[in-house]
């Protein structure tokens, strides 16, 4: 029984992701203001971590779970850099 439950979490938690990351692609390409896009970015990159988190704990793999700390790396890396691209106008001093 518990490993039903798992199945079906895990299955509404990858749709949930999934339909996040839609919403979150169209807010990225609609955007009316730039920190609106970044933003979307954000969350972009914070569903896609979690989605790979999902895929890790389905597929029982370390794998996707070393792929979902780079992707928070690197977003986080593009996160601040589009900020102080927004605030200052240039990235490198």
């Amino acid at each position: 029984m518990n490993v039903l439950i798992l199945g079906w979490a895990l299955t509404v938690a990858q749709t949930l992701l999934g339909l996040a990351m839609l919403f979150s692609t169209f807010r990225l390409l609609r955007g009316p203001r730039a920190q609106d896009r970044v933003g979307a970015l954000d969350s972009l990159y914070a569903n896609a971590m979690l989605l790979m988190v999902v895929f890790g704990i389905r597929a029982g793999t370390p794998l996707f779970f070393e792929a979902a700390l780079i992707i928070a790396i690197v977003g986080f890396a593009s996160s601040s850099a589009l900020a102080k691209f927004l605030m200052r106008g240039e990235v490198i001093e």
